[in-house]
């Protein structure tokens, strides 16, 4: 099996502006009423970057891009979809907008807020997801707070 070229040549980590940014869109969405956790992984095996929860249960997933080079190499974005009612990019506010599909919602981030540019379209969960993504979060939640309040538990 082949290696792709951007397996070969991957894109020059930009952490510094990925912890911006998801710093940005979480206090937005925050701001909005929901409830965030980052990184949760779905039974898909796919990691939503942030995933908030909103005071009537609906969920959104939203995908942080640290520039285009993250964005071009990134195919498997489609995939958080049936893990949310709505999916959204976070980017800087530098990154060209016109690059981005017009079917996502859109928030434009840095490290002290953000804004949202466009709404995303919303395709309901079924309520068995809607359980089961639920439940994921909020043990997520507390097992992390958990770490915090006695990190020797572990």
């Amino acid at each position: 099996m082949a290696l792709s070229d951007s397996a070969l040549n991957p894109p020059p980590a930009r952490p510094e502006i990925t912890r911006a940014v998801c710093r940005g869109a979480s206090r937005h969405l925050r701001e909005r009423g929901y409830a965030i956790v980052k990184e949760m992984t779905f039974a898909n095996g796919r990691r939503g970057d942030i995933v908030a929860l909103s005071p009537s249960g609906e969920l959104l997933v939203v995908e942080v891009k640290s520039g285009i080079e993250d964005y071009r190499v990134d195919g498997k974005w489609p995939d958080y979809r049936d893990y949310c009612d709505g999916f959204l990019f976070a980017v800087a506010p530098e990154f060209p907008l016109e690059i981005l599909p017009e079917d996502v919602g859109l928030i434009v981030a840095d490290a002290f807020g953000g804004e949202l540019l466009r709404e995303p379209p919303r395709h309901q969960l079924a309520p068995a997801r809607r359980k089961m993504l639920t439940i994921a979060f909020a043990r997520l939640a507390a097992g992390r707070l958990s770490g915090i309040e006695d990190p020797e538990l572990g």
